[in-house]
């Protein structure tokens, strides 16, 4: 009988070493025997252990690579016969080609149950591992967990912690390994004792606090919470000691709730106290009073956070125009560049918008230009900010700008540049390829004429471009007879 011994529970390099070895001197697998060094299950009286080496002559080994996937799992497992079983499949692929194609094999059948059940118990140390912190020997904060997995995955499952929480440094206790992280290097070491482990701290009170008040009893599911959140890792989970006393006032509190009369929603977000409006400028001599009160609600968007929006883009672009405009241009929101000079159309769409202007014969005073919403909405991609449509309730939470504006320029007609501009000036959904070109009324009588945003001509099939942009200007002689001065039809 041959004796290997591994350097651990989850030793598969080990064990890929010694498979090459064995194979190599042509071993059976009923002449081997897998041990863990210190193991419990070490024979004291069995042979030397084989080192665990595949000789710099070994011939390379044919296998799937599928089958070393499965290994590296099924290593893992806590089945003491996991290593025979995966020997016996490897001496086996080299000798029964039929067996990659056989998924009903009980040895391929048995390994991937094996590593079924591995990937379950990783993911559940994932998410069920909480960390306390304690002082360190240095007396700077050091983290620490202790978790009993039911399989060796902490070899596997601590990277994921060095990269999640990479400028901490913690501890990750289990009673047969360890894994430390200080900052910089991940270290693994022997088991250690549940007592090893730092009791509650005062984040793990905030928490539990936190966690009550978040529960909802009306969505409670039981089924649904025992098999998301198995009863055998509760007792890792501070939280899981609130969950038998949620359960039981859940009902109650559910008939107390609908007990409670219905509450109005409310159409606006309450502005963040961080941001608070600015007080008017004093009137001067001889300006007009709706030009002091369009500074005033351009001073108030300035510091809007009314929706997320506010507090990532650099700063509000607001409406620019003459207050006795024939024509509000309304766009979808600032891009990239309105963004970084505080003005609306002066990107390559406003590019566009005033090549568009100059090909009608109009003016650009005839048109005060602004946006439903006015905040760029963006996503980084490397060095840039990609465009990003807004969201339903960022757009409503910038409306009743939009309205200002209306009010305070009063223009004759409006022209809604895209589907979310038609949507704020319209109340309601708009088809724009459907309603293109046409006009239409809102519920005050502003007449507003639907059009394409001028970016989608950008973004368009080049070899079209031309007929796009033909088909556009058409839609936009719609408001010729606005834009000198005529009623709307």
């Amino acid at each position: 009988m041959t004796r290997i011994e591994l350097a651990h529970e989850a030793d598969f390099d080990g064990f890929r070493n010694a498979a090459r070895t064995l194979l190599a001197a042509g071993t059976p697998p009923e002449a081997v025997s897998w041990q863990v060094a210190g193991g419990a299950d070490a024979d004291l009286f069995a042979a030397e252990p084989v080192p665990a080496f595949a000789p710099a002559d070994a011939p390379p080994l044919a296998v799937p690579a599928a089958f070393v996937a499965l290994a590296e799992l099924v290593v893992q497992h806590a089945d003491p016969a996991r290593f025979t079983l995966l020997y016996r499949l490897l001496w086996r692929l080299q000798r029964e080609p039929a067996l990659r194609r056989d998924p009903l094999d009980a040895d391929r059948h048995r390994a991937a149950a094996m590593a079924q059940a591995v990937r379950r118990e990783q993911h559940h140390m994932e998410a069920f591992v909480r960390f306390r912190s304690a002082p360190g020997a240095d007396g700077e904060p050091w983290q620490t967990a202790w978790y009993e997995p039911a399989h060796h995955v902490v070899d596997a499952v601590a990277p994921f912690f060095a990269r999640r929480f990479a400028t901490l440094r913690w501890s990750l206790l289990t009673p047969r390994r360890s894994a430390r992280w200080d900052g910089e290097r991940l270290a693994f070491g022997p088991g250690a004792r549940r007592e090893d482990a730092p009791g509650a701290d005062a984040g793990e009170s905030l928490w539990l606090t936190y966690y009550a008040s978040t529960f909802n009893p009306a969505r409670l599911n039981t089924r649904a919470l025992d098999q998301h959140l198995p009863r055998r890792y509760r007792e890792h989970l501070p939280e899981a000691a609130l969950i038998p006393a949620l359960t039981a006032e859940a009902s109650a509190r559910t008939q107390a709730m609908l007990a409670c009369p219905p509450t109005a929603a409310a159409r606006r977000l309450p502005i963040s106290p961080m941001a608070p409006r600015p007080e008017p400028a004093p009137p001067a001599a001889g300006r007009p009073a709706r030009r002091i009160a369009l500074e005033a609600q351009r001073d108030a968007a300035s510091v809007c956070r009314e929706c997320p929006l506010g507090a990532l883009a650099t700063q509000t672009v607001f409406g620019e125009g003459p207050l006795d405009a024939p024509l509000m241009l309304v766009g979808e929101q600032p891009g990239d560049q309105e963004d970084r000079q505080g003005r609306p159309f002066v990107g390559p769409s406003g590019q566009l918008l005033d090549r568009a202007l100059v090909a009608l014969g109009w003016d650009r005073s005839v048109a005060y230009v602004t946006n439903a919403v006015k905040h760029f909405k963006h996503e980084p991609r490397g060095k840039r900010r990609m465009h990003k449509t807004p969201a339903q309730r960022e757009a409503d939470a910038c409306r009743h700008w939009l309205e200002s504006e209306i009010g305070l320029v009063r223009p004759r007609a409006a022209i809604a540049l895209g589907a979310t501009a038609a949507r704020q000036l319209l109340g309601r959904p708009v088809g724009v390829m459907h309603e293109r070109g046409r006009w239409l009324r809102r519920d005050d009588g502003l007449a507003v004429l639907v059009t394409l945003h001028p970016s989608a001509l950008l973004r368009g099939d080049p070899a079209e471009r031309e007929t796009a942009w033909a088909a556009w200007l058409d839609d936009l002689r719609a408001a010729d007879a606005v834009a000198h001065g005529e009623a709307p039809p």
